[in-house]
């Protein structure tokens, strides 16, 4: 560069520089004529605005234990569990998932494992939310499991995606569902009509698991599998409650649900 080269480039980067702080000094006034109270009383009057900050605030489980979608995002979870958006967020999770999947050095011996939960993460129970408030009404254990022996929750298709291509990478794929052990047989029938087959093993909660804090019983069921020699590379679900704990993969990864939390 001659000298005639770097006296220009110093004077764009100067110009650069200068226009820069001009339009900062812009969105600085602007701001500073809009009080901070107003932004507040948008953020309590605009529905879809508060909605999609209460979903973020529940996935990234800042908003911690919760026990129903609050009446004013009702509609706003129904648009969302029914629309484009949460395919495509389950669709990039997925493609998250697997890109780290064919990182991983699978050794043939069966031990390389990925491990999914069931509900809201292989299989959909949104038609029987759908009838049931979206998560805005008090959870019916009874009815729930009434929908559960039917064997009829769709799959969620990003994650049949996933699962497959695991398969077909090697990874043997281990199933550790809240769901209990008398809900084994709909449970295989559901996994079957669905399209998810060939897994290792279908971990449901014994007697002696009832009751136990949904971290607690995934942690001790992982533990089990790595004392058997199971490598966990890999862990999906859609609750916090399905990655946090002990004995983790190497990699979780946490698929939307604004419409329920377990502890």
């Amino acid at each position: 560069m001659n000298s005639g080269q770097f006296a220009v480039a110093l004077l764009l980067i100067s110009f650069a520089t200068n226009s820069l702080s001009q339009r900062l000094i812009i969105l600085s006034s602007k701001e500073q004529k809009l009080p901070f109270s107003s932004s507040i009383l948008r953020y309590r009057s605009d529905d879809n605005l508060y909605c999609e900050s209460w979903k973020f605030s529940v996935e990234v489980n800042d908003a911690g234990v919760w026990y129903a979608v609050p009446e004013r995002c009702v509609n706003f979870v129904k648009e969302y569990m029914h629309g484009d958006r949460y395919r495509s967020d389950s669709e990039v999770i997925a493609e998250n998932a697997l890109e780290y999947a064919k990182t991983v050095k699978v050794a043939g011996d069966g031990k390389d494992a990925w491990i999914f939960d069931i509900d809201e993460t292989l299989l959909s129970n949104l038609p029987y939310y759908a009838i049931h408030g979206y998560g805005s009404e008090v959870f019916d254990e009874d009815s729930f499991n009434e929908w559960v022996d039917m064997a009829e929750a769709p799959a969620l298709p990003a994650s049949l995606r996933l699962y497959k291509e695991l398969q077909k990478l090697g990874f043997t794929i281990i199933l550790l569902t809240g769901r209990s052990e008398f809900q084994r047989k709909c449970t295989d029938k559901n996994l079957e009509y669905s399209g998810f087959n060939n897994y290792e093993k279908l971990l449901l909660r014994a007697d002696s698991d009832l009751g136990k804090p949904a971290t607690l019983y995934k942690t001790e069921k992982r533990r089990e599998l790595k004392d058997e020699g199971y490598r966990i590379h890999g862990n999906s679900g859609d609750q916090w409650s399905d990655l946090l704990g002990f004995a983790k993969g190497e990699r979780s990864f946490k698929l939307p649900n604004p419409m329920y939390y377990i502890l």
